[in-house]
């Protein structure tokens, strides 16, 4: 007989090493994936994962690492703090289309005026445009108890719309040959989120990041703000009893997601993507959940988890130029790290038993 038994206290090392197991499960299946698909499995995984580093042309690819992996540590910050309390935004995709679609409808409003102001205002207008969205699945929890789960996931279709409409009427370029899309930001100066160091993949959206890893790492170590955040998660009855208001906790935890994914849609509209389009978004926003978890919602490993989710969106894309894997198996594997991440995690609070049945 097969069975679960509950630890009496939760494995610490079990818990570090999860993401370590899901990550070498996810090579070998990953690798029995790539040859169902006519593909050497042993070449795949390192085109995936050596090319990008240590190949030809890793010196074009090592930047890449910094901008493909900004936005997903910036937005799976957010989404850490809420996981950590119970807080469950599975929206973090529509709030970082609502903060691209406000900050360049900013920053492209003063077309072509030049101006230092104008960038600025760009990073508080995608950061406003993302807490507001997520202030919706918030503020209905507060008020009628309804479950963000559900409610910030489908905001995420409201937004593609939006994007959508934006593309196709009030943002579409003028002088665009009636092809959908806005003006492209990376040739309007003062809307552009350009290189700090040229080559070095180093734009503003890189140091919000690092900003936001700090801010995390203090808030959660040092404040009691931090305190409540853990304490809510690990014992909600507890946080009752030592003062924590619930609900302004969920307007914090919300808030705080929605306005790094805002951030992190408006450094990548005004910088790698260029221009708001109809096929803008990426998937940044569910693939932070995969980073938040595989980082352990902690501010140190999710830089960890999003340098290695980096890695894989690089190492994709070659995969898919060199060798002709279809970009659907690259999704699979990048998903098989959250399957195998939570199947794993599983027994940091159970231990598995085999033994007879006992029988009268």
């Amino acid at each position: 007989m097969i069975r679960l038994e509950k630890r009496p206290q939760p494995s610490r090392a079990f818990a570090y090493l999860t993401p370590v197991l899901a990550v070498l499960a996810t090579f070998v299946f990953g690798g029995i994936l790539f040859a169902a698909l006519g593909k050497d499995p042993v070449q795949s995984i390192l085109t995936i994962f050596w090319e990008p580093l240590f190949g030809e042309f890793a010196f074009f690819y090592r930047p890449q690492l910094l901008i493909k992996g900004a936005p997903l540590v910036l937005i799976a910050i957010g989404l850490s703090l809420g996981f950590k309390a119970g807080i469950w935004n599975i929206g973090a995709e529509g709030q970082y289309i609502m903060g691209a679609l406000c900050g360049a409808g900013f920053g492209l409003a003063f077309y072509p005026a030049e101006s230092a102001l104008i960038f600025p205002g760009m990073v508080l207008a995608g950061a406003f445009g993302g807490w507001l969205w997520a202030m919706i699945p918030a503020l209905l929890k507060v008020r009628f108890g309804t479950n963000e789960i559900l409610v910030s996931l489908m905001l995420v279709y409201v937004a593609e719309q939006f994007l959508a409409s934006m593309s196709l009427g009030l943002l579409k370029n003028p002088e665009g040959f009636g092809f959908p899309g806005s003006r492209n930001l990376q040739q309007y100066q003062s809307a552009h989120n350009a290189e700090l160091i040229a080559g070095s993949g180093m734009h503003w959206g890189v140091v919000a990041a690092l900003i936001a890893v700090i801010f995390a790492y203090v808030l959660l170590a040092r404040h009691r703000l931090g305190f409540a955040v853990r304490v809510t998660g690990d014992a909600p009855r507890a946080a009752r009893f030592a003062g924590v208001n619930p609900s302004r906790l969920i307007l914090f935890c919300l808030g705080t997601s929605g306005l790094l994914a805002g951030l992190a849609g408006l450094f990548e509209v005004a910088g790698p993507a260029g221009q708001v389009s109809i096929d803008f978004n990426v998937g940044y926003g569910f693939t932070a959940i995969i980073v938040a978890f595989l980082g352990r919602l902690h501010p140190v490993g999710i830089v960890l988890a999003g340098l290695l989710m980096a890695l894989t969106y690089i190492g994709g894309d070659i995969a898919q130029s060199q060798l002709g894997l279809p970009a659907a198996a690259i999704q699979v594997f990048q998903g098989m790290l959250l399957f195998f991440l939570l199947a794993l995690d599983l027994f940091t609070n159970y231990r598995l038993r085999i033994g007879r049945v006992e029988t009268a």
